[in-house]
């Protein structure tokens, strides 16, 4: 089946990249830590001043945050507006990210704009979203000042000629040479936002994506430069009712740039403040790897810098899955929700709880032609259900309204679900049946805890397991039938996300071999950052249609546009948090609708019971009042067999996540947003074994106390979406670097660099799977090829080279690749 041999195909290139390309990563966070989407404490309100046409001098523009910045969801609201007229017509605000080295303020020239392709339904120009600004008198679009980029007549006829436009000129190297030169940024990488909605009140807001020089090299934002960051800017161009030519706006709306002479005399600037991009901990310390999940991975970032600071030693978290995790504790820390499963004769394992966090499904979703957020979101068990087997029509590849096997009573999307409508009885009214169609739910590949607690949850909801075995909705929609074999309501071992329907069309004639299949058109993500990062861009990476035209021929997708939003994602609590993503209310098992958060993540973990290893149970199904049905606690697991001076040192981490690390704050060495504090009986079992780890005799052994339980170590071998191993003993690092290495069987194979070199040689799990690693989006553009090399030398350098090349990656080109079907491209710290 075309569909299976997909799957193959993109986790063979998942691994290959994953391998070679690791090592050089920088690790998480840099000496920027994780930082709210809400960082209040350095919010700026700028003033709107009066222009020629327009007087913007009541508006004022606030930015939530402006200092410590990384690549991240920034609030920007405003108040002093007027209302937006129609589809964007006028009044509206137009916002882009610039570099500059004036204390003023940035050139136009400076400024990523201009690439947007999707339109809001009912613009009728385009020019207000390109970089064209010199045109002819009497067009729309012709401003008297523009005398920098006029339109230039052709020889002998002035009324033909070249229309003007404003180079975009990078922190580096040659400026763009016409208004579609792709070099530096593309309709996908871009974070511009050209149509920002004015309420009747006069207020609006939105949340922008703010860039660093991971995800633009071409903007620097963040890459040191002597002792400090670069800083950047973010601009806000007011548009009124008034063209660029000081004619009013008619029926066809405002036509011209916001880079226009005119437009842009009336910008607001405001100063962003990024923390510096690099290495955190000086090149000479030793590196500890740190294996597994990624719902951890922020919080590893902001405590790395402050162990380096207090300690000799530098921990890189390696994002994998929980199950290549629990098979990575014999050579390091591994993280991870289930416990690990030791036979009686290997060495014991300590399990030491780090965090206690939440998957979540995150969404961006807009109101029809408005950049207003959706404020709350109800999904219960049936309907995560219908959108996880692409029982929606419009979920699968095709034309019309009635795709591939499905019956006809299916609901178009979920916006058109009856189910749906009654538990969000807002979307009744005011939502055009064409527009802010969901594009599905984004899920990362490959295998995972967090899928199987998610399936643990569907399969014991009544209604959803009816629908899954097959039985119709009171509406009459049943499940895809292409997933009925997969027997996804009682399969206890599945741990991920099936594509199953072999569905495919042709979107052109003209080249009948480019078909669109289910991968295509709901592409998997390669994280669960990966999926808030595309969430909060607006583009899951669907392929819709194809380019007959181009050499190669190539399947073609384009971003829903500003006004249409309607985006969910399968993330962890954290990224969503870091993305300035609505996060959905679930139906939990004793009937409450429950927000993902602090409260409710302490009341599951209150009522979790304990299994082996004193590792809890994380049972999305127990009645427990306000509880969030997906709260994980994540432990550090590793074997007492390893060397001495690295159990000491993953003792030391264990210790300050369960004290200094457990203070909610945005500084270094705090928990970010998006986790809860450990409860005081987890952060004394954390303590506890810390010094059990630590303090360890060789030959100690698991002996009778180990054991499985119903969420012990996952079936099926791979590692979550996004995973980053090593495979073949070669040496591997994730985004924050390390090293690693295991067999093809899935035993251990020789520790990684400083490793348990004086420990014992036991086994240490009973059972491990192969591993899948992390296809990695937006690494800078060089790497993709050095890494080729570094791959290789990456087993015998070690750690050496990992840090070597954490330094060497903040400065480095970025990466574009239009038309990869995981784009959004974007750096992951």
């Amino acid at each position: 089946m075309r569909t299976q041999r997909r799957v193959r195909l993109i986790s063979g290139l998942t691994a290959l990249l994953a391998a070679v390309g690791l090592v050089v990563l920088p690790p998480s966070g840099g000496a920027g830590q994780a930082r709210a989407a809400e960082a209040e404490d350095s919010a700026f309100t700028a003033p709107g001043r009066a222009g020629r046409y327009d007087d913007f001098s009541d508006l004022r523009v606030t930015v939530h945050q402006t200092r410590g910045l990384r690549g991240q969801g920034v609030r920007i609201s405003w108040t002093g507006g007027k209302q937006t007229k129609g589809s964007f017509e006028s009044n509206f605000l137009q916002i882009m990210q610039c570099w500059g080295d004036d204390p003023s303020g940035p050139r136009r020239e400076q400024c990523q704009f201009g690439k947007i392709q999707a339109m809001p339904d009912g613009i009728r120009n385009r020019g207000l979203a390109s970089s064209l600004v010199g045109f002819q008198s009497g067009e729309a679009q012709f401003d008297p000042d523009e005398n920098e980029y006029p339109f230039a007549p052709a020889p002998g006829d002035p009324t033909q000629g070249e229309k003007g436009w404003v180079p975009f000129r990078p922190v580096s190297g040659a400026p763009t040479t016409g208004p579609n030169d792709h070099t530096y940024f593309t309709q996908f990488t871009t974070n511009e936002q050209p149509f920002l909605s004015t309420g009747p009140d006069g207020t609006g807001e939105a949340v922008f994506e703010v860039q660093t020089a991971l995800e633009s090299d071409h903007l620097g934002c963040g890459a040191v430069e002597g002792a400090a960051a670069r800083s950047c800017w973010l601009v806000v161009v007011p548009r009124g009712e008034h063209d660029a030519n000081g004619q009013l706006a008619g029926n066809n709306g405002l036509a011209s740039s916001p880079l226009s002479a005119s437009n842009w005399a009336n910008r607001i600037t405001v100063k962003l403040e990024f923390e510096p991009i690099g290495a955190s901990c000086p090149l000479d310390l030793r590196v500890r790897p740190v294996y597994g999940s990624e719902i951890l991975a922020e919080a590893t970032g902001s405590w790395q810098a402050a162990l380096c600071e207090s300690k000799d030693v530098s921990f890189n978290h390696i994002r994998q899955g929980e199950e290549a995790a629990r098979g990575q504790v014999g050579t390091g820390l591994g993280l991870t929700i289930a416990p690990v499963e030791a036979s009686e004769d290997s060495d014991k394992v300590v399990h030491a709880p780090m965090a206690v966090s939440g998957l979540v499904i995150g969404y961006n979703v807009e109101f029809p032609r408005s950049s207003k957020q959706l404020p709350r979101l109800r999904l219960n068990a049936r309907l995560v259900a219908k959108l996880l087997t692409s029982s929606y029509h419009h979920d699968l590849p095709g034309q019309g309204a009635q795709r591939g096997d499905l019956p006809k009573e299916n609901p178009r999307t979920l916006r058109h679900d009856p189910e749906f409508l009654e538990l969000n009885p807002e979307f009744r009214q005011g939502w055009p049946p064409e527009l802010n169609m969901p594009a599905g739910i984004m899920v990362p590949q490959g295998n995972s805890d967090y899928a199987r607690m998610l399936w643990r949850w569907l399969q014991n909801d009544k209604h959803a397991r009816e629908f899954l075995s097959g039985k119709e909705d009171p509406w009459g929609a049943k499940v895809n039938s292409h997933f009925l074999a997969l027997h996804l309501e009682k399969d206890d071992a599945i741990s991920d996300f099936p594509k199953a329907d072999p569905v495919s069309y042709a979107p052109d004639p003209r080249c009948p071999e480019m078909k669109v299949d289910l991968i295509d058109y709901r592409p998997y993500t390669a994280s669960l950052h990966d999926s808030g990062l595309r969430a909060r861009k607006g583009y899951n990476g669907q392929k819709a249609g194809a380019d007959c035209s181009s050499d190669p021929r190539k399947l073609t997708g384009d971003a829903q546009p500003a006004g249409e939003r309607f985006q969910l994602a399968l993330v962890d609590a954290a990224t969503a948090a870091r993305y300035g993503l609505g996060t959905a209310e679930l139906r939990n098992a004793d009937g409450d609708w429950v927000k993902p958060g602090t409260t409710s993540f302490n009341k599951a973990v209150a009522g979790m019971k304990k299994g082996p290893e004193g590792v809890l149970d994380q049972d999305p199904t127990l009645r427990t009042e306000g509880a969030y049905p997906f709260t994980t606690v994540i432990y550090g697991a590793a074997s007492t067999g390893l060397g001495a001076e690295l159990r000491r040192d993953y003792a030391d981490l264990i210790r300050y996540a369960a004290e200094p690390g457990q203070q909610p704050g945005i500084e270094p060495g705090k928990l970010p947003p998006g986790y809860a504090p450990l409860t005081g009986e987890l952060r004394s079992q954390a303590l506890e074994a810390a010094d059990e780890l630590a303090e360890a005799q060789p030959g100690e052994t698991a002996g009778a106390s180990s054991g499985s339980s119903e969420g012990g170590s996952s079936g099926g071998g791979g590692t979550s979406g996004g995973d980053a191993a090593a495979t073949g003993g070669a040496a591997s690092g994730g985004p924050e670097g390390g090293a690693s290495g295991e067999s093809d069987s899935g035993t251990t194979a020789s520790p990684a660099p400083g490793g348990a070199a004086d420990g014992s040689s036991k086994d240490t799990v009973a059972r491990t799977g192969p591993l899948t690693p992390e296809k990695i989006l937006g690494i800078i553009r060089w790497v993709l090829l050095a890494t080729l090399i570094a791959g290789i030398v990456g087993a015998v350098a070690g750690p050496v080279l990992l840090r070597v090349g954490s330094m060497r990656a903040a400065g480095a080109p970025g990466s574009h690749l239009e038309g990869n079907s995981s784009v959004p491209q974007g750096g992951i710290r």
